[in-house]
């Protein structure tokens, strides 16, 4: 039997990097992660641990990458595989991909982490078998990613899903949101800190009769309505620390349902699901993109 290729896998966030040595068959053969501190320190840590995983299991065959943005993905401009301006002290401009060229020599693919989490959705896990796919992540921010038969989308960059302008709730009127570019678009409005800016805890901490779960849902549903509009996805995957709340991914399937007045070929109390790789798509979300670094 040929031996399965090895890729090196990095989820690259704000907070921390998560990097590991995958096969084909998604098995983790090592993983470690590192601090998100300065590029140099933490980039360093992880073309190290690389290095030495490498040296115990094999020559990597490539390097997939998905990061927190935003990223410039466009392969004709110089600073392809760099950060843009981002909240992150010390990462604007950062070059993600360089340093892993020049210390291993292998094709380097990178994306946002929603397009990678979205890709290894569709490719093995609940969004398998659909042509038209969406991820979205609703955590500290709110991101997403969409898949057409298996390639993520992109138009001028990769698409920004938590800045959409959703309709206020009645009874979340005077909540300014928290967005420092939009103010009130859905990620200053329902992302993690968001909820903790008006309400003081977190959704899954207040109480189940709370107005915030309903204003929560009611502002994920419209998401998805939106996006049932623009794309008619075959499955809406949301995933997130925010999602993981008791109840919630009922609320918004139903309040979505309700939204969508029976006009959408998808009824979304069956296209809108949970994840189903868990706490691993992000490094199978690298591993997806390494799979594919043309």
């Amino acid at each position: 039997m040929a031996r399965q290729a090895l890729r090196g896998c990095i989820e690259a966030g704000g907070t921390k990097f998560v990097v590991g040595l995958l096969d084909d068959d998604q098995n983790i053969l090592e993983s470690a992660r590192f601090d998100t501190l300065s590029p140099d320190e933490t980039i360093g840590a992880c073309v190290k641990w690389l290095r030495e995983a490498s040296a115990q299991h094999g020559l990597l065959a490539s390097i997939g990458i998905a990061s927190f943005g935003p990223l410039e993905l466009n392969k004709s401009l110089p600073d392809w595989g760099h950060l843009k301006s981002t909240p992150k002290p010390g990462w604007s401009n950062a070059d993600l991909v360089g340093p892993f060229v020049r210390a291993f020599g292998v094709p380097v693919a990178i994306d946002t982490d929603v397009n990678g989490a979205a890709l290894a959705e569709s490719r093995w896990g609940a969004a398998q078998g659909v042509a038209l796919s969406v991820y979205v992540t609703v955590g500290t921010g709110i991101g997403g990613g969409a898949v057409l038969n298996g390639k993520p989308l992109h138009g001028l960059s990769h698409p920004e899903m938590g800045h959409i302008r959703p309709q206020r709730h009645a009874a979340d009127a005077d909540f300014a949101g928290i967005c420092p570019f939009h103010g009130d678009c859905l990620e200053g409005l329902a992302s993690g800190p968001a909820i903790k800016a008006r309400w003081g805890l977190s959704l899954s901490e207040l109480p189940t009769d709370h107005i915030g779960r309903e204003v929560i849902a009611w502002y994920l549903a419209q998401l998805t309505l939106n996006l049932q509009a623009m794309m008619e996805p075959g499955r809406i995957v949301l995933g997130g620390g925010v999602t993981a709340t008791p109840g919630l991914i009922d609320k918004v399937r139903e309040c979505a349902s309700a939204l969508g007045g029976g006009y959408f070929r998808g009824d979304a109390r069956e296209i809108i699901t949970l994840p189903g790789l868990g706490d691993r798509a992000g490094l199978l979300g690298a591993l997806a993109l390494a799979m594919d670094p043309a």
